[in-house]
């Protein structure tokens, strides 16, 4: 009964997501996240400003993926029992005073705590994706969330090019301070942009989390999906955190930030994403998912066999960063199927595991490049694709079909 007048609720506002209001919650989800990414090519800058060694400012970034994995966990899942427009519209406000607390450091340990605030109130992007899943008329859900999840990535793949150029030009402070006001300016925006949602469920706190547990018991697509998830994201992590050392080594000896236009390209990929959407919302998306899996292990011979020729490193990085937003987008448009009242919930445990799953691969990454170099690095990527392709080959032989496969 609930989910029926959940779904009642989100059919008065479908008519209201136009191609405007898509367009910026992708720009929202972009903006957002790659508040995640800005530190990490001001690292060294950060480390001057502080007279501190390589291994104490890095831990900034980690302090910031701690936050968000915490902040996903605690906060994504108040999508579903509470008005998202007013929660996403505080969580900006919140972000942007993080940042503010950044900008301003002047310490070390400051910085830690106010790199965890930034990850853990970072997760407006994971409330967003849910929201316009809800928002989305079924035969359009696909495209509509491929359109949001491109914004995503773009943010992850652009943040450390703009940084770094930002950086470059007025100083790490003032990236911090830039972002902060585009976030104030985001959260008037979208509370006077976004319909009011009611909450869908009528729900404790603490059953609200218990109940994640449940549904990742309940639905076997959304654990084959959380897996899948992990693996591929952990072999995108694998590949992005290698990627500078291999091109600051022979033959292209290329600087960093010409290491990090490489974002640019996989934008390429990532503007695939809504034309899979659109595949997902014509075809089963688990088969779209099994030809996405075999095209980001094809990324990953072109760079094992290739990777010193520009020309096949480029290619392979178009083709993997379609692979992984793809893989994605057509994840989340079938497990955001099963209950509509609970996808903020069912977002968090996907979303958690994949982001569990690249944090693994960017440690992964780094070992197996000091270890065994770049024909390591394209085995580890590799290796978690086929990891994934043994998952999603598991579920089909074993005749359990998803549900909402």
């Amino acid at each position: 009964m609930t989910s029926s007048i959940a779904e009642m609720d989100s059919g008065r506002h479908r008519r209201g997501l136009s191609s405007g209001l898509i367009l910026m919650l992708a720009i929202t989800s972009g903006l957002g996240v790659a508040n995640l990414y800005y530190n990490q090519p001001l690292l060294a800058d950060i480390g001057r400003a502080f007279s501190a060694s390589p291994g104490e400012v890095g831990y900034v970034s980690m302090f910031t993926q701690i936050g968000y994995a915490l902040g996903m966990l605690l906060f994504v899942p108040l999508g579903d029992i509470r008005e998202k427009r007013k929660l996403i519209s505080l969580l900006l406000i919140c972000v942007a005073l993080s940042l503010v607390g950044f900008a301003e450091s002047r310490s070390l340990g400051w910085m830690y705590f106010a790199s965890f605030a930034i990850g853990f109130t970072t997760v407006v992007p994971q409330i967003i994706v849910p929201l316009a899943a809800q928002l989305a008329q079924p035969e359009e859900r696909g495209r509509v969330i491929g359109t949001v999840m491109s914004g995503l990535l773009f943010g992850i793949l652009l943040a450390r090019t703009v940084s770094g150029i930002v950086g470059d030009l007025f100083g790490w402070r003032s990236m911090y301070w830039i972002t902060a006001v585009c976030m104030l300016l985001l959260s008037l925006l979208m509370y006077r942009q976004l319909p009011a949602t009611k909450s869908q469920v009528s729900s404790s706190y603490g059953a609200l989390l218990r109940s994640m547990l449940q549904l990742a018991r309940k639905y076997a697509t959304l654990r084959e999906a959380s897996l899948i998830g992990a693996c591929m994201f952990g072999s995108f992590s694998v590949f992005w955190t290698s990627l500078t050392f291999f091109l600051e080594g022979p033959p292209y000896h290329y600087t960093s930030s010409i290491a990090g236009l490489f974002g640019l390209v996989g934008v390429a990929g990532a503007a695939g994403a809504p034309v899979v959407g659109r595949l997902a919302d014509k075809m089963p998306p688990y088969r779209i998912i099994g030809v996405l899996i075999l095209l980001t292990l094809l990324s990953f011979v072109l760079f094992g066999l290739t990777g010193f020729s520009i020309a096949f490193l480029i290619a392979g990085v178009v083709i993997l960063d379609l692979g992984i937003q793809g893989t994605q987008v057509s994840n989340q448009a079938r497990i955001y199927a099963h209950e509509p009242a609970a996808r903020s919930r069912i977002n968090t445990v996907f979303m958690v595991s994949t982001f569990a799953g690249g944090s693994i691969g960017s440690t992964l990454g780094s070992f197996a490049w000091h270890t065994w170099g770049w024909t390591g690095v394209c085995l580890a990527g590799g290796g978690l694709v086929f990891a994934a392709f043994a998952v999603w080959s598991l579920h089909r032989l074993t005749g359990r079909k998803p549900q909402c496969a």
